[in-house]
């Protein structure tokens, strides 16, 4: 549930980002900055008019099509389900509406798919993208245009050190999960031999390089690969096995995770399997079956709404929206990332433009369904949790945290 207003009287000016090295300043006393938040808004006009006199739209992009796109269908449910439930509070001066663009998950159809939200002027703010390599493509355009990205999802962890200026994200990088995730395999599960290998994507590297780094300072021993997504994990099976370690990591998405599942435990595999939040869907057991998933870990900087008391009203909008399914990984980081955004927009007004949206999110403080989202200078948000999930009987259960796993 929303519980304060956006920009807070007692916090200083959004910061102005200095691009080259994602670190920020703040340059103006929070008068000044909301002063000059006010007149952009009121001089450059934005929306357009509707029966309650203006409508925002807010833009969407990520995986709706291809091997990743449930994770994309995840997110943009829970950025309509933000959406839906706006408008028919009543609390609004303004309607909302949603325009998506597919970015098929791939860092070569994320500037396309920018460009088209980019060139709808109407067009105030954008959800997403949701996968790293499509993000760090995308984000030079959107920083161009002055069109804040917020995204659910994307946890390279050099996204937030590129200079993008009006890009944020609403979950932890890697940097925090693969950290946690190296504690969780040294210290709860105590492997000493550790096989990882990742896909070669923005994220998969990110991930890998983080959790092995962390690893090897634990005394842990690491064997490391990389290999481009294939549809036969067969001869990569068969070398993993060769280096007998007790557990393997994936560090890449859900249908590559399957498919090395299937060919690990066809090979005899019977030692730990484990991924992070890009395998946390159920597509991994449907696409693995049940019994390959049986057992694997997975890592998520996200916690399971289905299963918190606290988002119940989140799960039941959620379901209402869309036909009756159950949020998914990134539904709940969507929905506060929407939220957020439509959180300016209220306290702004209508007629706000691209640049004082983009300048009055940095001010963003509420509490979300998923956590209390507050950002960094660089646009992180700020105090994150990593959870453990593992796949029994045909499903995916959460553990908890990896902090509250790990036994002293």
């Amino acid at each position: 549930m929303l519980c304060r207003a956006l920009p807070g009287t007692a916090r200083d000016a959004p910061p102005e980002r200095v691009k080259g090295n994602g670190m920020a300043r703040r340059t103006t006393t929070v008068a000044a900055g909301l002063l000059a938040v006010a007149l952009t808004a009121g001089a450059c006009g934005g929306g357009t008019s509707s029966g309650r006199g203006t409508e925002y739209v807010i833009g969407f992009q990520g995986p709706l099509s291809g091997d990743g796109q449930q994770l994309g269908v995840n997110a943009v449910n829970g950025a309509r389900t933000a959406v839906d439930r706006a408008n028919r509070s009543g609390r609004l001066p303004f309607t909302l509406r949603l325009v998506e663009a597919d970015d098929q998950g791939s860092a070569e159809q994320g500037p396309t798919a920018a460009q088209k939200l980019i060139d709808d002027p109407d067009i105030i703010g954008v959800v997403g993208p949701v996968f790293s390599g499509a993000t760090k493509a995308s984000e030079p355009l959107y920083s161009q245009a002055s069109l804040l990205s917020v995204s659910p999802s994307a946890t390279n962890p050099q996204l937030t050190e590129l200079g993008f200026v009006s890009f944020y994200r609403v979950i932890a990088p890697d940097t925090v999960q693969g950290t946690a995730a190296a504690d969780y395999v040294a210290k709860a599960l105590k492997s000493r031999k550790v096989f990882s290998l990742d896909d070669k994507s923005e994220y998969g590297t990110g991930l890998s390089g983080v959790l092995e780094k962390e690893l090897r300072t634990q005394g842990v021993n690491v064997t490391h690969d990389a290999v481009n997504p294939t549809k036969d994990y067969t001869s990569e099976a068969t070398k993993i096995i060769s280096e007998k370690p007790d557990t393997v990591f994936y560090s890449g998405y859900y249908q590559e995770f399957a498919l090395l599942a299937k060919a690990l435990r066809a090979k005899g595999f019977t030692g730990t399997l484990m991924s992070g939040d890009g395998s946390n869907d159920d597509q991994f057991i449907a696409q693995a079956g049940a019994a390959n998933a049986e057992g694997a870990y997975l890592t998520c900087p996200c916690g399971d709404p289905n299963s918190d008391p606290r988002a119940a009203g989140f799960v039941a909008d959620y379901k209402q929206v869309n036909n009756g399914a159950q949020p998914g990984t990134y539904s709940g980081e969507a929905y506060d990332a929407t939220n957020a955004v439509i959180e300016v927009l209220r306290t702004l007004g209508p007629g706000a433009s691209r640049e004082a949206v983009a300048q009055a999110f940095a001010s963003v403080d509420f509490e979300g369904v998923t956590k209390r989202i507050v950002f960094s200078p660089t646009g992180d948000v700020t105090g994150s949790t990593v959870y453990v999930y593992q796949v029994r009987g045909g499903r995916r259960n959460v553990l908890g945290t990896t902090a509250g796993l790990i036994k002293p």
